[in-house]
């Protein structure tokens, strides 16, 4: 059994797959920090400096809170749509950028592929069947 385990995470589809996961998680803090530290700031510009996190809408608990966070440390049930909306912009802007990173590669790979067909050489065509068999017969006839 262990073996077979062994086996099964040596093949090269597992350690693909895990080496994916790891740049994915390193892929995904960077594209992050480009949302949060480079793009919506740039919302925010747009918008006249309004950062949907902080709105929300306190439905069960004391007063007003003056942000979001102590609305849920002080254990308010709030329904936190701009964060949802936040979540969404940032989820869009990943998903772009995924997009074009993956679009990227494909047309590094299908350059490749097209130079590795150019590259082929074409084997000298040998002689047909009839041909053969008609240099047979003239053999035999000699």
């Amino acid at each position: 059994m262990f073996n077979e385990f062994k086996e099964f995470i040596a093949k090269g589809n597992v350690m693909d797959m895990a080496v994916g996961i790891i740049i994915g998680a390193a892929f995904t803090a960077i594209v992050k920090s480009m949302v949060g530290d480079l793009l919506n700031p740039i919302i925010g510009l747009f918008t006249g400096g309004l950062d949907f996190t902080n709105n929300f809408v306190v439905l069960a608990g004391e007063g007003p809170y003056a942000s979001l966070e102590a609305a849920r440390e002080a254990g308010a049930a709030v329904f936190a749509y701009g964060a949802f909306l936040m979540a969404v912009i940032n989820f869009l802007i990943i998903a772009f950028v995924v997009f074009m990173l993956v679009r990227y590669v494909n047309k590094v790979k299908a350059s490749m592929e097209t130079k590795e067909e150019v590259v082929v050489e074409v084997a000298p065509a040998g002689p047909n069947e009839l041909e053969v068999l008609l240099e047979i017969r003239d053999a035999l006839k000699k």
